[in-house]
């Protein structure tokens, strides 16, 4: 088992003398917001696979480092790349990042992710604030012996997107003069894109957007006590909604596409927080 405090503060202590200084926020950058690493400032870089008990992301466009340094007068722990389950990574191993951050100091917590659309009101490049989420994965990171010195055996999800951060971001989006829709997010495991018959079922279920990351970071802030926001961009719209195929390449070209407009608003999030 890899979820210990003993493993998160090994890794946070060889992190503490890389990082140029500690970090206040961190951030998890979904499908196309990799090029906001690129905006912090005076950044340290750490590959994951030189981090004691980090696993490597293999997922399309996702760098796979830490990213640290400046952003908006905040000091923040960017992963530029994250883990999924469909890379073959436990839930413990996708959400292990986030106990290391909050080991290292951090105290909120930034998820952005890129979503297919389930909500028949959403559009291709919207933004979705999500406030509650499904986890359809069947999984959770806590599965196994619980090390309390983490968090306890069984944490409350009720606020584990935090009411007062989804304000924030609020803020953030009319500053930023964009549209931010409210939603719930469905996480699946993926990483095939879901039947149209399986998003009949989650928009009974009242998800408005669907993706294959997210939920397993959730479940481990709130486990650590990490406040965390949520935003999604809606890349495409999912199964049976328009009935034509869906593809990869759609949702990169959409995330490039509408990805200066998702870094401003991530960017003037984190100033507020």
């Amino acid at each position: 088992m890899m979820l210990t405090n003993r493993n998160v503060q090994e890794s946070a202590a060889y992190l503490r003398a890389m990082l140029p200084a500690q970090p206040e926020i961190g951030l998890v950058l979904g499908s196309g917001l990799g090029p906001l690493a690129g905006e912090i400032e005076d950044a340290a870089h750490i590959p994951y696979a030189d981090i004691p008990h980090f696993r490597t992301s293999t997922a399309p466009d996702h760098a796979g480092r830490l990213v640290c340094g400046t952003l908006a007068g905040r000091q923040v722990l960017c992963m530029q790349g994250r883990l999924h389950g469909y890379e073959g990574w436990t839930p413990d191993e996708v959400a292990y990042p986030v106990y290391v951050m909050r080991a290292l100091g951090v105290r909120a917590l930034v998820l952005t992710n890129a979503s297919g659309g389930i909500n028949t009101a959403f559009q291709v490049g919207d933004f979705m604030l999500i406030e509650d989420h499904i986890n359809m994965t069947g999984k959770s990171p806590l599965t196994g012996a619980n090390d309390d010195a983490l968090g306890p055996r069984f944490p409350d999800m009720t606020f584990a997107y935090a009411p007062a951060l989804r304000d924030k971001a609020d803020e953030a989006a009319k500053a930023c003069g964009l549209t931010l829709r409210h939603g719930v997010y469905c996480g699946v495991n993926g990483p095939q894109f879901e039947t149209p018959a399986e998003i009949r079922m989650f928009r009974l279920l009242g998800a408005d957007a669907v993706g294959m990351s997210t939920v397993n970071e959730a479940i481990a802030a709130a486990h650590c006590g990490l406040p965390a926001v949520g935003i999604a961009m809606i890349t495409n719209m999912a199964a049976g909604v328009l009935m034509q195929p869906l593809s990869g390449a759609e949702v990169n070209e959409i995330a490039m596409r509408r990805g200066a407009d998702f870094r401003r608003l991530v960017t003037a999030l984190v100033a507020r927080l």
